[in-house]
């Protein structure tokens, strides 16, 4: 065997043992991503590919499915008053607790930023109504105290102010609700005080030489820095909003009272689904859902060109 032939099988071996060990490593990859990817197919595509048939199928559990096209959608948007309302209600609810819960966070966590002593105190205490604020005893507890002989009603009679039963009254129901959202701002204020924390001070001191105040400085130095951070809080928020639902449940006892006024999307979903057993229309407004948190998404991911500014000084 000559040189080139001993050179040639020396090769073929390296690469060989090459080619094992990287099969053994994609091996030990995808040992250790199974489980996930039972989950992501079992879990949620699988789900998902049946919610989207049942959509099409007049499906009440009981029975089996029968196809009806898209039946259920044409009466979704034609003569369903409730789904109707439930959008109403739901983009009511999404308008006003979502940039509520940001303003009151993005002040709440400017004011942490001050370097104050115990801060981790403080954010732990504030982070807990994020925590609890999901429950259904917290709900319940929300109810009670917004009820006409609650603890909210009492210190105001107190001052000699008699207030309406505000989880009962049909104009103050839904706000009670958002009230309780904004009540869990404690997520987006630690994200908020982490890039607070990112911003130079030079920055700030530098401005405040050049004469400019305390407001000049925030809209024009903190607000565009920070714009990334505010960017996705808007997201989160927006797309968990839409899905609210365990408020409004155990507010209006799952009916979606008084008068609808706090009949949420997905409480009405719900309702379509587990109340009324329609489970292919309830499927339907399922997907009629997912487009619209994905429309919302898209259409804030295409206004941050104009507004989200990034270090190197280029928009998103």
């Amino acid at each position: 065997m000559n040189t080139s032939q001993v050179s040639q099988a020396r090769i073929e071996r390296v690469t060989t043992r090459r080619v094992k060990r990287r099969y053994a490593h994609n091996g030990a990859a995808l040992l250790f991503l199974a489980p996930w990817l039972v989950g992501l197919l079992f879990l949620t595509l699988g789900p998902m590919l049946v919610s989207l048939y049942i959509s099409f199928t007049d499906y009440s559990i009981l029975a089996a499915p029968s196809w009806v096209g898209l039946d259920n959608y044409t009466t979704m948007f034609t003569s369903d008053k409730l789904f109707t309302q439930s959008l109403k209600v739901t983009f009511t609810y999404v308008a006003v607790s979502v940039p509520v819960k940001l303003i009151f966070a993005l002040l709440v966590a400017m004011l942490l930023n001050k370097g104050i002593r115990g801060l981790g105190i403080y954010r732990t205490v504030y982070y807990i109504p994020t925590l609890l604020g999901g429950s259904v005893a917290i709900a319940m507890l929300w109810r009670k105290m917004l009820g006409g002989d609650g603890l909210f009603n009492s210190v105001l009679a107190m001052v000699g102010i008699k207030a309406p039963d505000w989880v009962a009254n049909p104009k103050y129901a839904l706000y009670s609700i958002v009230l309780l959202s904004v009540w869990q701002f404690g997520s987006s204020m630690i994200i908020f005080l982490a890039g607070l924390k990112q911003i130079p001070p030079e920055y700030d001191e530098a401005s405040a030489v050049d004469g400019a105040g305390p407001l000049r400085r925030f809209f024009y130095i903190t607000l565009p820095i920070l714009s990334p951070v505010i960017f996705f809080n808007l997201v989160m928020q927006l797309i968990t909003s839409f899905q609210s639902f365990t408020q409004a449940f155990v507010i209006s006892n799952g009916s979606g009272g008084p008068v609808n006024s706090t009949l949420m999307y997905s409480l009405y979903l719900y309702k379509k689904g587990f109340s009324f057993f329609q489970m292919g229309y309830a499927s339907a407004m399922a997907w009629v859902l997912v487009i619209l948190i994905g429309v919302f998404t898209l259409l804030v991911f295409r206004s941050s060109k104009l507004w989200v500014h990034y270090e190197d000084g280029g928009k998103s």
